[in-house]
């Protein structure tokens, strides 16, 4: 493995109330080559990690972020060479989940259901993304490694990073420079987005068309946020009892009947229940009919495995939490929010939700020895600042939420611009059912839905985790990012 390191400038970091007095890398590169197998291929690919600043109107750089950046090697013009720009969510999470379980030449070893074995690290990923486009990991302030720059007393505007339409912008910059320092202003590019990474992608799509100019080929979004669509009041609640029943159905709690059918089978009945009977009933509230009330109760619990006792003392309004809690009370165990496959185990069975959420803490297991060895020892990257799984961003300004009125108008403005949203069907915390109806909801005109592309998975929030799902929703990337490549000549026109 070949290695080559390129820094131009450090910082000494002053401590700013996070407990690190350490030296920041402001403008630095290392580049590693290495080889993977993808499709039975073998495939040569250069990674680069490193820190790019971002400055202010003064020139003065105000923070410096962190990326890694996988290019093919053999790839002499990089005008028909995708180039994916891939984004975690949150907000304050590190750009770790998608990088060493998905799309990237690496993955964790995890087992073939997503949970943690010793020895921890990395193995070759089959089924990466890298064979038909480059992909850039990009890591927002305080996460990963990158961290704001101080000013000269100290101080750090805490406005300019950290909420929803802050992030955006400044993201929108920092992309800009990447570009051009890496000469991919020709190549395709396509956003990728998990979580509240989707809110993130959502709002660049329009930022990078009307405040940088550039244009997109794709948007993915991988478990999406709301996006700012509104679905409060009996639409949230309607909304929870298709992902219910999916839970249900994985951990066996569902009536024969029901069981015994296939998951999507399952879901199809559920979702056509929710949108026409149990809405409608949900609309009249408090004024609903007892005899109607009943009835839907009961189906609730036909179709949730819970009982009709506890839907009617919640008013039919039963949250996550006390789904997660309920479901398997009765064996000891809770139920995760981010992937419903998870178990966990509290102090006390009684109570109204989990005393933590099972999937999060299995996934660290695996995640943080992973990430930390393989940025060091197999791509090189040295330094003494703590990579943050999980990043000080608090408080986040959530205001102004319009990223899914601002991916409608991108969509809009560029004929080229596709969208392709993926959802686990045992995530509780971003549920496919609520995915799909943000979809439904994103252009009211209905002249953009051809444009616009569903894909489901037996999994959780983060389906690539499953071995069946790391093929089929890479192959799933695959598929529509060589689908949404305009053939050459075609004009970008309605």
């Amino acid at each position: 493995m070949q290695r080559t390191i390129t820094s131009l400038f450090l910082l000494l970091f002053m401590t700013i109330g996070w407990g690190q007095n350490v030296e920041i890398p402001i403008d630095t590169t290392v580049t590693t080559q290495h080889s993977v197998k993808i499709k039975g291929n073998n495939l040569k690919y250069t990674a680069t990690t490193g820190m790019q600043p971002l400055w202010n109107k003064d020139g003065e750089p105000i923070a410096s972020l962190f990326y890694t950046y996988y290019k093919k090697s053999d790839v002499k013009n990089t005008e028909n060479r995708p180039l994916v720009i891939s984004f975690n969510g949150g907000p304050g999470s590190a750009s770790v989940w998608m990088h060493v379980a998905y799309t990237g030449p690496r993955v964790l070893k995890i087992d073939d259901e997503g949970f943690p074995v010793q020895p921890y690290g990395i193995k070759e990923n089959p089924h990466s993304i890298l064979d038909v486009a480059d992909i850039v990991y990009v890591n927002p302030v305080n996460t990963g490694y990158s961290r704001p720059i101080p000013d000269k007393d100290g101080n750090v505007d805490r406005e300019k990073f950290f909420g929803v339409n802050s992030d955006i912008s400044y993201l929108a910059e920092w992309l800009n420079t990447f570009v051009s320092r890496n000469e991919r202003w020709l190549s395709p590019k396509y956003l990728i987005g998990e979580s509240y990474g989707t809110t993130r992608v959502s709002g660049l799509a329009l930022e990078l068309q009307n405040s940088q100019w550039m244009y997109l080929n794709g948007v993915i979004l991988v478990s999406p946020t709301g996006l700012g669509v509104d679905r409060d009041g009996p639409v949230s609640v309607a909304n929870r009892l298709p992902y219910f029943a999916a839970a249900a159905w994985y951990h066996k709690a569902l009536p024969p009947k029901l069981q015994n059918m296939e998951l999507k089978e399952l879901l199809e009945e559920v979702e056509n229940y929710s949108i026409s009977q149990l809405l409608p009933a949900l609309v009249k509230g408090g004024f609903t009919a007892d005899q109607k009330k009943e009835a839907v109760a009961e189906k609730m619990a036909y179709y949730s495995g819970i009982s009709k006792e506890i839907f009617l003392q919640n008013n039919l309004d039963l949250s996550y939490r006390y789904f997660w809690k309920e479901l398997k009370r009765k064996d000891g165990f809770t139920i995760g929010r981010l992937d419903s496959r998870y178990l966990g185990i509290d102090a006390k069975e009684a109570g109204n939700s989990p005393d933590y959420n099972a999937e999060l803490t299995s996934w660290l297991h695996s995640f943080t020895p992973a990430i930390n060895h393989y940025l060091r020892e197999d791509l090189n990257f040295k330094t003494d600042l703590k990579y943050y799984m999980f990043g000080p961003v608090h408080p986040w300004d959530r205001s102004g939420n319009n990223t899914g009125e601002n991916l409608r108008q991108a969509m809009a403005q560029n004929p080229n611009l596709d969208v392709m949203i993926q959802s686990g069907y045992f995530d509780g915390a971003t549920t496919y059912f609520n995915a799909k109806y943000t979809m439904w909801q994103l252009d009211p005109s209905g002249k953009l839905k051809d444009r616009l592309s569903f894909k489901g998975y037996e999994s959780g929030h983060m389906m690539y985790l499953r071995a069946e799902d790391l093929k089929n929703a890479n192959d799933d990337i695959r598929e529509f990012i060589e689908n949404s490549l305009p053939k050459e000549g075609a004009p970008a026109k309605y």
